[in-house]
């Protein structure tokens, strides 16, 4: 019985054209619109970190004068991220910041590129489960005696050794020399939770080196830099020992003990620095955020992205209505065939359904439809406003929460419509014949 609905469902899309297709239009355009705002917002809101998620922790000091901002900083000075490393209270721990430099190889002809720059430390790659595909990190070692090697991206490993393994291999960052010692798989963070200042959907660098080497490479921060203090900073040593703020510090706590532990030692170090002079505010504090915490403290997804969902899903409602009026017009103009059915014995129930699978017919192609309005409306994203792939790539999900919603919401409008063709008394319209 079912098919022959469905038969019979066709034969009635087809008697009517272009009523059908402009109930196809209305509610994938509604669809289409709906499916854009929530992929955003679900990929805006996804915690990428996983089982992981209550094991990273971003570490914050509020370091800054009296008279300043009220709020703890998002980010530490060198000066604090140095004397952080002296914790054995950490399973691993890392800082880093964001720079670039000009790429080169041995090869003549090789044009040089700029590329983005991970300055960190050798446990980063552990600590946020990076992938590698040749070799592995830098030793331990050399996170304290600086040496000229760097990882590198299977993208840059593909346009620099036409994706051969590099391990022991020769690149040059601003005509230096560095030591190919791993290359890594793609990998990409959405949101990009271990650095928010350059955007939560940026990609991530392409190529990662020691953070020893700060110092004797002088490499600038491409990020946010912030300082609460005016100081005349005339090199890049002197601003390393300033109170400007521009590093990321990271933490991996296995138990509740361990946090607590590490949440003591910060207050303790707090009270050292007050005792030198810093941290000068009455509330200076230490605090330590685990991932979905930090996404809320940055605010990764803003309340505008909730709103725009909640107007979307309106807009969907408003094509919905209209799809009922022209259901009940398209349905009401078939009364009198309805009303011989009845008169030969099919029931309410069975007519019913006959025209419930027909909406859901329509329902399923405005779904379809709707997909491939997203699927344009996230390409025009991507390509007119420059936003990450990751941001504005359709969910997989998105592929069967679309028709779903498509064919439910359509079976929700067309309940009405159904039920009065149903009602139809088949005496009127015998008597008309």
């Amino acid at each position: 019985m079912f098919f022959y609905y469905m038969d019979l469902g066709w034969r009635s899309i087809k008697k009517t054209p272009y009523l059908s297709l402009l109930m196809v239009l209305a509610i994938s355009i509604g669809i289409g619109i709906t499916i854009t705002t929530f992929n955003v917002y679900q990929q805006m809101n996804t915690n990428p970190a996983g089982e992981r998620s209550t094991q990273l922790f971003a570490v914050q000091l509020m370091s800054q004068g009296k008279d300043t901002w009220p709020d703890i900083n998002a980010q530490i000075t060198y000066q604090d991220a140095m004397n952080l490393r002296q914790s054995t209270i950490p399973t691993r721990q890392i800082a880093m910041y964001k720079t670039g430099a000009a790429v080169q190889t041995g090869d003549a002809n090789f044009q040089p590129m700029l590329e983005n720059i991970r300055a960190t430390d050798s446990d980063f790659f552990d600590l946020f489960s990076v992938p590698f595909i040749y070799g592995a990190p830098w030793d331990k070692s050399i996170d304290v005696d600086a040496a000229y090697q760097v990882v590198i991206d299977a993208d840059l490993n593909q346009r620099l050794f036409k994706g051969e393994n590099s391990v022991g291999r020769e690149l040059y960052l601003n005509q230096m020399p560095y030591q190919v010692v791993g290359v890594i798989a793609d990998w990409h963070q959405s949101p990009k939770y271990y650095d928010l200042n350059n955007g939560p959907f940026s990609d991530p660098e392409s190529i990662y080196v020691p953070l020893s080497l700060a110092p004797i490479e002088e490499f600038e921060s491409w990020g946010n830099n912030q300082s609460w203090n005016t100081e005349n900073i005339r090199n890049y040593q002197e601003g390393l020992h300033s109170e400007t703020h521009w590093l990321q510090y990271w933490v991996e706590l296995e138990s509740e003990q361990q946090v607590q532990d590490y949440q003591a030692w910060l207050q303790a170090y707090v009270k050292q620095q007050q005792g030198l002079g810093r941290f000068e505010r009455d509330d200076a504090r230490g605090e330590v955020s685990d991932v979905q915490a930090w996404l809320d403290f940055n605010k990764v997804v803003p309340e505008d992205n909730k709103i725009l969902v909640g107007l979307s899903v309106l807009f969907l409602v408003v094509c919905l209505v209209n799809m009922l009026g022209l259901l009940l017009a398209k349905f009401l103009k078939r009364a009198p065939e309805v009303g011989v059915r009845r008169a030969i014995g099919a029931s309410r129930l069975q007519i019913f359904a006959q025209y419930m699978i027909e909406v859901a017919m329509i329902g399923a192609a405005g779904g379809v439809f709707g997909l491939l309005w997203a699927w344009m409306a996230l390409s025009l994203l991507t390509s007119r406003f420059k936003l990450g792939e990751a941001l504005t790539q359709l969910d997989l999900s998105m592929w069967i929460f679309a028709p779903m919603i498509a064919i439910v919401s359509t079976l929700l409008a067309g309940m009405y419509p159904a039920w009065r063709i149903c009602r139809t008394q088949p005496s009127i319209y015998l008597k008309s014949q």
